[in-house]
């Protein structure tokens, strides 16, 4: 559920060349920012960095943040400005660049790393197969998506660290790629190795979070009831944008709001969520964050395709009420709740909406609107959950949905 991903991109010559059209680069910037819109909507609470590698070197150009339109803006920027790459890729440099910050990550989240590259070289300093190691070692999974060819030691490095290898065929295979890396991995089985003890897995652990509502103005108490200070309507600057600047008609000024999400420990102010706060580090996020993130442990059933007969009695769509007619032959049925859907509804609750409108709108089947069944339904209210602290928020995190 809390995922914390680098992304490498390699801006070295081999970018330049212009298989993918119009260029390399330019395929694989417009492919990861959308990436990293699906990814943060389907992981709303885990965080994203990016690296590149240049010239022999790493280079972090944005360091571990939850925030998707920090990111984009950063690759609209690069996209924007004179190509700037140049030389060979590193890829020792940059798996020890995105280790150094990933290793001081809690052992309850997952730890990744992305790889874009274009070049068929490496230029590293020393062994990468020891880097390799102490990779699999601290628990780090490491994919690796290739625009030229199939590479070994890019091969080795995901094999031995759990991650999945590709060679992209032109840019609708390589955005396929990319998304296969929305959904978080498996994180129950550890890595073999023949070498050494088996590498560890992310712990289950409680997690303490904040769940600040927005104020106007005034800080809340702790009673939940706001404390309005002496002037109304007072502008103040969240925690978020305390370094940043906005320009004001050619002028520098600082960002300040009357309202925002104050943290219910420290009463820092934030203007959105999720963030973790800058004073005492604790995790704000909003009840329908987790609940995205949460259809990823208990997905909902496939349902039933029945055939649309005269004698069946189907008539209409449950959830957009359209009404069969003799060209629809197949409608889809829950058999929690029995109520039958449309083939264009049908992929939106398993794609998109991630529950069932019928056991939502139903008492009785209510709670089990995103298991299926009412012995998964109790697993999920006792059992996977409480790794993360969260096992009492299991109605809650459904009735957001």
């Amino acid at each position: 559920m809390m995922r914390h991903m680098y992304v490498i991109v390699d801006f070295s010559d081999a970018m330049a060349d212009q298989d993918l059209k119009p260029t390399r680069y330019l395929c694989t910037m417009k492919l990861l920012e959308g990436f990293i819109e699906e990814y943060f909507d389907q992981n709303p609470i885990s965080q994203m960095g990016i690296i590149i590698t240049r010239n022999k070197r790493a280079e972090k150009i944005c360091d571990l943040a939850g925030n998707p339109r920090k990111h984009i803006k950063l690759i609209q920027q690069l996209v924007q400005q004179a190509w700037s790459g140049g030389g060979e890729p590193s890829l020792q440099n940059a798996l020890e660049l995105a280790h150094s910050s990933l290793k001081l990550l809690p052992p309850h989240a997952s730890r990744e790393v992305l790889i874009l590259l274009g070049s068929l070289t490496t230029c590293d300093p020393g062994d990468i197969t020891a880097t390799i190691e102490l990779l699999r070692k601290v628990g780090i999974r490491c994919s690796v998506i290739g625009l030229a060819a199939e590479v070994h030691i890019c091969k080795l490095l995901a094999r031995v660290t759990g991650g999945d290898f590709g060679v992209a065929l032109d840019d609708i295979h390589f955005r396929e790629l990319l998304l296969q890396h929305v959904l978080p991995p498996p994180s129950a089985t550890p890595v073999p190795s023949s070498n050494s003890s088996p590498a560890p897995t992310a712990e289950a652990s409680l997690v303490k979070m904040g769940f600040p509502q927005h104020h106007v103005s005034g800080l809340p108490a702790t009673d939940g009831v706001t404390k309005q200070p002496p002037q109304q309507g007072a502008l103040t600057m969240c925690m978020c944008h305390l370094d940043a600047k906005e320009e004001d008609g050619g002028a520098l000024v600082p960002r300040t709001t009357s309202g925002g999400y104050f943290c219910p420990q420290c009463c820092s102010k934030y203007c959105e969520l999720p963030v973790e706060c800058k004073a005492c580090g604790l995790a704000l996020v909003s009840a329908p964050h987790l609940a995205r993130s949460y259809h990823h442990l208990f997905p909902v059933v496939p349902f039933t395709e029945l055939p649309v007969t005269q004698e069946s009695g189907i008539v209409s769509c449950h959830s957009c009420l359209y009404r069969f007619t003799q060209h629809d032959k197949m409608c889809y049925r829950c058999e929690t709740c029995y109520q039958v859907f449309c083939l264009d509804c049908d992929l939106f609750i398993h794609d998109t909406m991630h529950v069932c409108p019928g056991c939502a709108s139903n008492r009785q089947t209510y709670g089990l609107a995103g298991s299926g069944s009412s012995e998964l339904a109790h697993e999920s209210s006792t059992g996977a959950l409480t790794g993360l602290g969260i096992s009492k928020l299991g109605s809650s995190i459904r009735s957001t949905h």
